[in-house]
């Protein structure tokens, strides 16, 4: 099963992030670098949700609903063209308040700072960046017949880990919550800004899973 990074470095991803460096005007370069850093954030922290019993009925409500079978990955061209719908922008805008909450402007800020795009384009790209993750999540989940709690487990682990990317995805969940409290994401803007400058602990965990 493709891993979310993986999807990033297929031609699809390619398209992805072409598509959405037009829809922001950012350089594709820094677009994808900011969505190889953003898309396992957002994959930890549905994992996390995805823990609690509610979390994880509400995740699959939506994959095998209205994001069933990922039919916005099958349409990509018809996605950019013209710009992104704005029915899109307010699914992606649901799902991040959804699975980041509170958390979210500092994940925003985090990023912009990480990645030197401005944090209102951050959140733009994160918008469009939420439910292309979610109809990936659709399909693999269709193709492999998810259908409870256990196996949505299953398929966010496989996903986050990425086939041989999998020993560094699964640091993303030692920083989602690096004091242990439970918070979802709630040492993520320190981990994110920390990692350039130290080269060991979290940070330089980061920093390397990042290639920063």
């Amino acid at each position: 099963m493709s891993g979310i990074l993986d999807l990033l470095n297929s031609p699809m991803g390619k398209q992805i992030i072409s598509g959405v460096s037009q829809q922001t005007g950012q350089s594709t370069d820094k677009t994808g670098n900011l969505l190889s850093m953003a898309m396992p954030v957002l994959m930890g922290a549905m994992q996390r949700n995805a823990s609690t019993p509610e979390g994880a009925e509400g995740l699959l409500g939506a994959i095998s609903g209205k994001h069933s079978g990922g039919g916005i990955l099958d349409n990509l061209g018809g996605l950019f063209e013209g710009g992104v719908e704005e029915s899109v922008t307010n699914d992606g805008a649901g799902i991040l308040g959804h699975i980041l909450g509170g958390k979210q402007p500092a994940v925003e800020s985090a990023l912009s700072q990480k990645s030197g795009i401005d944090a209102g384009s951050v959140g733009q790209i994160l918008k469009v960046a939420a439910p292309i993750l979610m109809g990936a999540l659709g399909k693999q989940a269709s193709q492999n017949n998810v259908s409870d709690a256990s196996g949505l487990t299953n398929l966010l682990g496989s996903m986050s880990g990425g086939g041989q990317g999998s020993k560094q995805q699964s640091l993303i969940e030692s920083f989602l919550d690096a004091d242990g409290d439970g918070s979802v994401l709630d040492d993520v803007a320190g981990m994110l800004l920390s990692s350039g400058s130290k080269k060991s602990g979290l940070g330089g965990l980061l920093g390397g899973l990042f290639g920063k």
